[in-house]
C-alpha cells in the first residue's frame, strides 16, 4: 500500500496514546487518529510500514454510538487532549480496560481493576507548561501538536483549573517583553488543600496535577497500604511528601526519599505546617540511599517516574523485604513490567485512577503481598 491509499475500515479499540485500532485487510495493525471505537471509516494512510500504519479519517461512513461532538476549538490540532470526541463513559471504559490488558500481556498477571475512580473531567490542572516561539513581534505560547514539534497557539485551556487557565494570556503578554524567549513557562498553583492537609510545595517538588483525583488516589493508597499504630512506611520517590504525610496518621514511623533536594525541603516544611512529628524525610536514590537509617519497613509505598523502577531499586525492596507494597504508577506497562520483576510479590488489588481526563493517561494503583504471608 501507498501513502495515499484509502481504505474502509472499523475501529475496535484504543491505543495507549489515544488513536483508534483498526486492522487493514492485510492484518496489520492501523492507528487512526481521532477514532471512536465502533467507527466505520475510510481512512488514508500517513504511514505505511511492514509493521503497523498510521492513519487519518477521511470520511466517517457510520460513526460510533460512543462518538460526540468535540467540545473546544483546538481539539484534533492541539496535543493536550486525546479523548474529546467520545464520551466520558467510553473514555474510562478504554481506560480500564487497558490497564487490565497490559498487567495480563505484560505481567500476566490474572487481575483486574476493582473500579476506576474518575471525579473530574475539566478544569482539573493546577499546573500547566506552554511551549513558546516568537515569530517576528507576536508571541506563540501553547502546547505542542501530537507526534509533531509544531506549537499551537492557545488562549485558554480546558482541561486547567480556571485560575491558571485565565493566567495563560498575561503570561504571554509578559513573554512579549522578554528579550530572550524562553522554551517553556510554567504555570502552576503551588499550594494544594485537600482532606485537611495543607501542602506547598516549589517547582522542582512533584505534586499530581489533579488535586481531587490526587485525594481519591492518596485514599486508596491508605486503603492498600492498611497500616497500624505499629508499622513503619517507607516512601520512594516522595516529592513533597504528600503520599507519606497523608498516611502518617496510621503508622508509628513514616520514612520519605526523594532525590531532588527542594523536594525534601518542602516535604520537612510540610510535616511541619500539618503537626506532623512521626515523618523523616532523606534526600537520596530510591535505591541509594543513607543505610544509617535503621529502616525495616512493614510497607513501601513507591511512586516512581513514568519509566517505573530500574533494576538496583527492585533490588532494594527485595532486600528490604516489606510485608507489602503500593505502587503508583503512570503507566501501567512499567507496573505490569516490575511487578512481574519482584518475583517474592504478588499483585492481589488493583485500581485505576482517572488522573488525567481526556487524555489518555490513566493513573493506577496496586497492591504487591509478599508470597506466603
Amino acid at each position: 500500500m501507498t501513502n495515499d491509499t484509502e481504505i474502509i475500515v472499523e475501529i475496535t479499540d484504543y491505543s495507549s496514546e489515544g488513536d483508534g485500532v483498526a486492522r487493514l485487510p492485510d492484518g496489520r495493525v492501523v492507528f487512526v487518529e481521532l477514532g471512536a471505537r465502533n467507527d466505520i471509516c475510510r481512512i488514508k494512510l500517513t504511514k505505511d510500514s511492514k509493521s503497523f500504519c498510521r492513519a487519518k479519517i477521511e470520511e466517517i461512513i457510520e460513526p460510533s454510538i460512543h462518538r460526540i461532538k468535540p467540545d473546544c476549538p483546538v481539539f484534533g490540532k492541539c496535543g493536550g487532549c486525546d479523548f474529546r470526541h467520545i464520551t466520558r463513559e467510553e473514555e474510562l471504559f478504554a481506560k480500564r480496560k487497558r490497564v487490565n490488558e497490559t498487567l495480563k500481556r505484560i505481567g500476566g498477571f490474572d487481575i483486574e481493576s476493582e473500579d476506576i475512580l474518575a471525579v473530574n473531567d475539566d478544569g482539573y490542572r493546577n499546573k500547566i507548561t506552554l511551549s513558546v516561539i516568537r515569530r517576528k513581534e507576536r508571541v506563540i505560547a501553547g502546547y505542542r501538536r501530537k507526534l509533531s514539534h509544531d506549537i499551537i497557539d492557545i488562549s485558554r485551556c480546558n482541561l486547567a483549573e480556571t485560575g491558571i487557565s485565565k493566567r495563560i494570556a498575561s503570561e504571554k503578554a509578559k513573554i512579549k517583553n522578554y528579550k530572550t524567549v524562553p522554551e517553556n513557562v510554567v504555570i502552576r498553583n503551588n499550594e494544594v488543600t485537600m482532606n485537611g492537609f495543607t501542602f506547598k510545595f516549589s517547582n522542582k517538588s512533584f505534586f499530581q496535577v489533579n488535586t481531587k483525583a490526587a485525594a481519591a488516589l492518596y485514599s486508596k493508597v491508605r486503603e492498600f497500604a492498611a497500616l497500624s499504630h505499629s508499622d513503619t512506611l517507607l516512601d520512594l520517590y516522595c516529592g513533597a511528601g504528600t503520599i507519606a504525610l497523608y498516611l502518617a496518621r496510621d503508622a508509628a514511623h513514616v520514612y520519605g526519599v526523594d532525590i531532588e533536594p527542594a523536594a525534601i525541603t518542602d516535604a520537612t516544611n510540610n510535616a511541619a505546617i500539618n503537626s506532623i512529628t512521626n515523618a523523616h524525610f532523606i534526600c537520596g536514590d530510591a535505591a541509594l540511599f543513607d543505610t544509617s537509617f535503621d529502616i525495616q519497613p512493614t510497607c513501601i509505598v513507591v511512586d516512581p517516574p513514568r519509566g517505573g523502577l530500574n533494576a538496583d531499586t527492585i533490588a532494594r525492596l527485595t532486600t528490604l523485604n516489606p510485608q507489602r507494597i503500593v505502587y503508583v504508577s503512570c503507566d501501567p506497562a512499567s507496573l505490569a513490567r516490575d511487578a512481574k520483576l519482584l518475583t517474592a510479590y504478588t499483585p492481589t488489588r488493583l485500581c485505576a485512577v482517572d488522573m488525567f481526563p481526556r487524555t489518555a493517561h490513566v493513573e493506577t494503583v496496586a497492591l504487591l503481598r509478599r508470597n506466603n504471608t
